[in-house]
Formats: C-alpha cells, structure tokens, sequence
C-alpha cells in the first residue's frame, strides 16, 4: 500500500516539475525579451537615462565645480558609476571648449596672428585627466574582481550539478537526502552570476538533475504541501513586488528590477497543481505591463531621437550655406562667427540622435564649423599685409597733416587737408585699437588748422560782406548809367568795372547770384557802345573813301586786298574759339566765369569780323559808282 502510494507521489511530483520547468521557460522567455532590445539599444538607454537625469542632477556652472566633483567619487569607497562619470566627462569638456573658443575669439578679435594663436597650458583639464585615470583604473579594477568572482560563482555551481548528479544514482537514498538536497538548492539561489556565455548550459544541467532527483524521490504527501505552500509564499511575494513596480516612475530602474525578480522566480520549486497556472499568469501579468511602459519608452526615445536629427541636419545646412557665402568682408566674418556661435549654442540644447547617426551628424556639425573657422583665419592672415601697407599710408598722411597744421594759407592748405581726408577714406582697413590711434593723431592734427582758420574767418566774413555792399553798389550804378546813356558813356563804364574790380571777395554763398547781376547789366552796356562804335567807324570808313579813290585804283584794290587779310584772320580766331569751347563739358560750363568770358570775346570778334564785311562791301560799291 505504501509503495502505491509513494509511485503515485512521485508520479504527481514529476507532473509537477515538467509544469514547473514549462512555466520556468515561459518565464524566462518574458525577462528576456525586453533584455534583447536593450542590448541592440544600449547606448540609447544610456541617453535616455541621462536625459531623465538632467532635471535630478546638478547643472555646472565652472570646471572648478566639476573637478571637484570628480575628486570626490575618484577617493570615495564606492565604485563610481558609469553614467555619472559620462555626465560629468561631457559637462566639463562642454565647459572647456566654450572657454577655449571664447579666449580665441578674443584673440583675433585683438587684431592677433590667427597662425601663431597657441593652446593655453589648463591646469584644471590636467587635473581632470588625473582624477578620470583613477576612475578608470578603480572600474577597471571592479570589472577585474567581477569576472573574477563569475568564474568563481561557475565552479560553485559546477560542484552542485556535480552533487546533485550523484544524488540521482543512488535511488535508495533519495528520501535520505532530501533535506541535502534542499540545501543545495538555497546555495544555488544564493549564488549570483556567472559568465554569460554559460549561464544557459549551467541552468539546463541544473534543472535535468533537479528533475532527475524528483523522480526519484518518494516524499509523503504532508512534506510536499509544506514546500508547495513555501514555494507560493515566495511566488506571491515576487507578484506583489512586480505589481508594485508599476508605480515606480523610473522606467529604466522598474525594467531592471523585474530582471532580478524573474530570476528569483526561476529559482523558486513548484506549487500546488490548482494553483500553479493562476500564480503564474499572476506574475506574467504584472511583467508585462512594466515590459509595455519599457518598450514605449524606447519608441518615444527613438522618436525624440529622429526629431533631434532634424534639428541638427538643419543647423548642419545653415552653417554649410554661411561657408558657401563668397566676396566676405571683415565686417561679414564677424556678423557670421557671431551666427555660427549662436547655431552651436542652438546645437547644445539638443539631445541626442539615433545611435547610427549620433556620431556622423556631429561630424558633419563640427566640419563645418572648422571649414568656417579655418577659412576665417585664412581671411585674417592674408589681411595682415593688407593691414601693415595701410598703416604706412595712413601715418604719411599724418605727417603731411601735421606739416600743414601751422600753416597761414588758408584756403589752398584747406584745400589740401580736405584732400587728405578724402585720401584717408579710401585706405582699407587697419586693426582696430591701432585704427583708432591713428585717427585720433590725424584728425588732431587736421582740427589744429581748422580751427585757426575759422578763428581768423570771423574777421573775415566781416570784411567779405562789406564787399559785397560795395559791389551791389557799383552793379546799381551800372544800370543807371545805361539808362541814362551819353557821349561818355565808355569812359564812365570802363570807370564803374575798374572800381568793382579792385573791391575784394565777397561771402562765398552770395559769389554766384552777385556774378549773375554784375555781368548781366554789363553785357547789356557792351552791346550797345560795340554797335554805336561799329557804326560810327563804318560811317567815317565811307566818308575816307573817295579821298582813297582819289589816289587811284589801285589805291582800292590794295585797302580792299587788307581787309580780306584782316576777315580771314578774324574768322580764323572766332574758329579757334569755338573748337576750345566746344571741347568743354555741359557741366563745367555752368557757372564757370572763364566760359563767360569767352563767350564774350567770340562775340566781340564777330562784330568786329561784320564791320570788316560792311568795309569791303563799301569799297567795292565805290568801285562799282567809278565805272
């Protein structure tokens, strides 16, 4: 009867372990699955860990401050952990980089060398650089004792398998060494990782001989419920901690510790038949919601990700068209360092991309950067020649400058200081704190005469517009006597012009209008003492004639033959006249005096070259009453 009862027990205790075994499968199977996906995303979890971490971590200010950080977790007896280690690596070169552009930048922009800017010794970056090789070397250490206590963890268990194998050949001892057995199971438990690349042949060995001892096992059925009940305490304590994860708001830390938790199930024996499907999908339930929020974390990662991709690709493209940009004046490099330095600031409050393109988008970004910078420094170095020639031109003018400040002469040395400012402007650039130096020396120079000269002009302007009284004078007197008209009026004009004449300049403003006047009235008298003259002459030409007529005909002829002489030579002069003024511009004989007065002459001559035509016509008409 009791050796019935025993096959029975030990027929349900097999049962009861491939059930187990088959659930212990299917656990492993649900813990795993996520953990595949981590290991293809790992660098991104990393990401996403530090992204989560920026709002609970301190934000440096200084690499004074993360120095000393690092100081502190290089000396503490804790081993420090990777991420903060990663973090604080990246604040500080972060830090590093922006200090070291800002003390370039204002290097150049001090007018400095671009070709011998050189790299300041940083004894902070030293300093870090120290303190991460200890840091690295204490990790290094801890991964060493690690591996070490693996390989040492697989000869445990390798002797377990070894003890359990030789429980299974000695049925008849099986009852005997139940209890062994469920101490070996403990130590199994209690043991903890192993290399990787045996983990699964170790558990598969484990649980063929654990199997293997249940067969042959005859327990009694009060010592089964009492370890089926142990196993659903444990089991219902795993379910209840896996349900509680679901609050946890780390995602990462929730996914981690129900790793742990799956294993501890992996190593918990088999519960009652009833029960054993109920706790079971009770545990996998509550995996899987905490596996869901896992993954979702990933698909929203690799969407912020993707978006973070397009941000820098566009910001990658701004830069690549400021370097496109051809004909950059100094003026522009600056506007365009200030933009780029703005796109890097732009590209730092970025997170990161896809893990495939993380690095090459960088690449590209800092690229063109360097392209932009490095033709920058090009542009600056072939300016520094630029630069010295424009020096020398601008300090000859300052000693011309000051050659003239002392000078009397003061309308030709204004003349020639208004010269030398035009002059000034057309010289390129120079560096800026010389620049100013310099301008300051030439334009000294230049307001010493300017304001000596508008000293002696207030005097000046007195005298000047007495003149123009007097000549406004003279101009009233002129018309007055063309009015009036007389034997002597050739003698009073000729008076009025030498007067006006002999009076000094006049306001400057006033020159023009006064010109206008002044020559208006008297061309008005020369025409008509030209054509009271011209007749008078021809009239006592006619009344001479017949006393030349009485001399001869040939006395004629030869009057005659000089008058064509004199008409070709007239002519001939009004000609040269006319070519000279034509080769003058529309512009400048506008307002110009002495265009004026050739004009004039050419008219002069014309009356003179008429009254010449009316004598021949003259004698020939005597000649014409002789025959």
């Amino acid at each position: 009867m009791m050796d019935s009862q025993e096959n029975a027990l030990i027929k349900g205790e097999q049962q009861e372990e491939k059930v187990e075994a088959t659930q212990q499968k299917e656990t492993v199977a649900v813990a795993e699955t996520p953990q595949v996906e981590e290991t293809e995303e790992n660098a991104a979890a990393m990401q996403i860990e530090g992204d989560a971490a920026v709002g609970e971590r301190k934000i440096y200010q200084t690499k004074k401050e993360v120095l000393e950080r690092v100081k502190e977790i290089a000396h503490a007896d804790e081993i420090p952990q990777k991420d903060e280690v990663d973090y604080l690596k990246t604040a500080f070169y972060k830090l590093h980089i922006a200090e070291r552009e800002a003390q370039q930048k204002a290097y150049l922009e001090a007018g400095g060398d671009p070709e011998t800017y050189q790299v300041v010794r940083d004894e902070d970056e030293e300093a870090f650089k120290a303190e991460m090789g200890i840091i690295k070397e204490r990790r290094q250490q801890q991964f060493r004792e690690q591996e070490a206590e693996k390989e040492n963890n697989l000869k445990k268990k390798l002797d377990i398998i070894e003890k359990l194998k030789a429980m299974v050949t000695s049925p008849e001892e099986a009852s005997k060494t139940y209890q062994e057995f469920k101490t070996l199971q403990q130590e199994w438990r209690e043991i903890k990782s192993v290399p990787a690349e045996r983990a699964n042949e170790l558990w598969r060995n484990y649980q063929l001989y654990v199997e293997q001892f249940y067969d042959l096992l005859k327990l009694n059925s009060e010592a089964r419920e009492l370890d089926f009940k142990k196993n659903l305490e444990a089991k219902t304590h795993l379910c209840e901690a896996a349900e509680k994860l679901a609050e946890e708001e780390d995602v990462i830390s929730a996914f981690h510790q129900l790793q742990k938790l799956h294993q501890e199930y992996r190593e918990i024996g088999p519960v009652a038949k009833e029960l054993r499907e109920e706790i079971w999908l009770r545990f996998k339930n509550a995996s899987t919601v905490i596996n869901k929020r896992h993954q979702q974390h990933f698909e929203d990662l690799r969407a912020r990700e993707e978006e973070n991709l397009k941000k820098k690709t566009a910001l990658c493209e701004k830069v690549e068209a400021i370097c496109a940009e051809e004909s950059k004046t100094s003026a522009d490099w600056e506007r365009q360092t200030k933009e780029i330095i703005d796109i890097q600031t732009e590209w730092k409050t970025i997170g990161f991309a896809p893990q495939k393109m993380n690095v090459k988008i960088f690449e590209r970004f800092r690229a063109a950067c360097d392209s932009f910078f490095a033709a920058k420094a090009e542009h600056f170095k072939n300016m520094k020649d630029t630069f010295k020639e424009n020096v020398e031109k601008k300090r000859a003018l300052i000693e011309k400058a000051k050659a003239l400040q002392d000078s009397t002469e003061w309308r030709s040395t204004s003349d020639k200081l208004i010269a030398l400012q035009k002059e000034w402007k057309t010289i390129g650039m120079v560096p800026r704190k010389l620049g100013d130096q310099l301008w300051e020396e030439f334009l000294g120079a230049c307001n010493k005469f300017f304001e000596a000269r508008n000293a002696q002009g207030a005097d000046q302007r007195t005298e000047e517009r007495l003149n123009l009284e007097k000549k406004q004078n003279v101009i009233e007197r002129l018309k007055k006597a063309a009015e009036e008209g007389g034997d002597e009026l050739q003698a009073r004009v000729q008076q009025l012009v030498e007067e006006y004449n002999s009076i000094g300049h006049v306001p400057f403003k006033e020159k023009d209008k006064l010109y206008q006047s002044y020559h208006e009235v008297l061309d008005k008298l020369y025409k008509e003492l030209n054509v009271n003259v011209a007749k008078r002459r021809l009239s006592k030409f006619k009344d001479n004639l017949k006393q030349v007529a009485e001399r001869g005909e040939q006395a004629l002829d030869n009057e005659r033959t000089r008058l064509m002489r004199q008409y070709d030579a007239i002519k001939q002069e009004v000609q040269t006249y006319e070519n000279n003024l034509g080769f003058l511009s529309a512009s400048s004989k506008k307002g110009n005096s002495l265009i004026d007065e050739m004009n004039r002459k050419v008219q002069k001559l014309k009356d003179d070259l008429q009254l010449v035509k009316e004598k021949i016509k003259a004698i020939d008409a005597e000649n014409t009453a002789q025959e």
